[in-house]
């Protein structure tokens, strides 16, 4: 199976980095304002962009300032059985975020579109984290 693996690294603590991932307004100044989020195992969260159909995930694993995995249950077909991991490590003065898009059955064009959105989605969190403002889906420009 085919997975998507990006590294980004942050000037700040892994408790600021997972405050964002794992707060509705976190995710919201980073990913997407059309959310429904709380940080909770077993949490169905869903997140919207524009038009398309809403992408459901669960949260099925929360290690406070370390992990979170989401398992998605509802989403473009081909999410659907596929998981979402941050991990975070801190690095001296830095937080290490490892995100993993994994369980992909095959790569498509649209694992490709993906695999490019989810590096601007870590590059949101980063001006987040270290200047207040992220690149959220209804500010960007596609």
């Amino acid at each position: 199976m085919a997975r998507i693996e990006h590294i980004q690294y942050i000037n700040t603590l892994p408790s600021k980095v997972y405050e964002v991932l794992t707060t509705a307004r976190g995710l919201a100044d980073v990913w997407t304002q059309d959310l429904t989020f709380i940080a909770q195992l077993d949490a169905v969260n869903e997140f919207r962009f524009g038009d398309e159909h809403p992408t459901k995930m669960t949260i099925v694993e929360l290690v406070p300032n370390n992990k979170m995995t989401w398992q998605c249950i509802d989403s473009d077909p081909e999410w659907i059985g596929t998981s979402v991991s941050f991990e975070l490590e801190q690095r001296g003065d830095k937080t290490a975020v490892t995100l993993k898009h994994t369980d992909w059955r095959e790569v498509t064009e649209f694992y490709r579109f993906c695999n490019y959105n989810w590096a601007i989605f870590l590059l949101s969190l980063k001006q987040y984290c270290e200047e207040g403002t992220g690149i959220y889906y209804q500010a960007r420009t596609f």
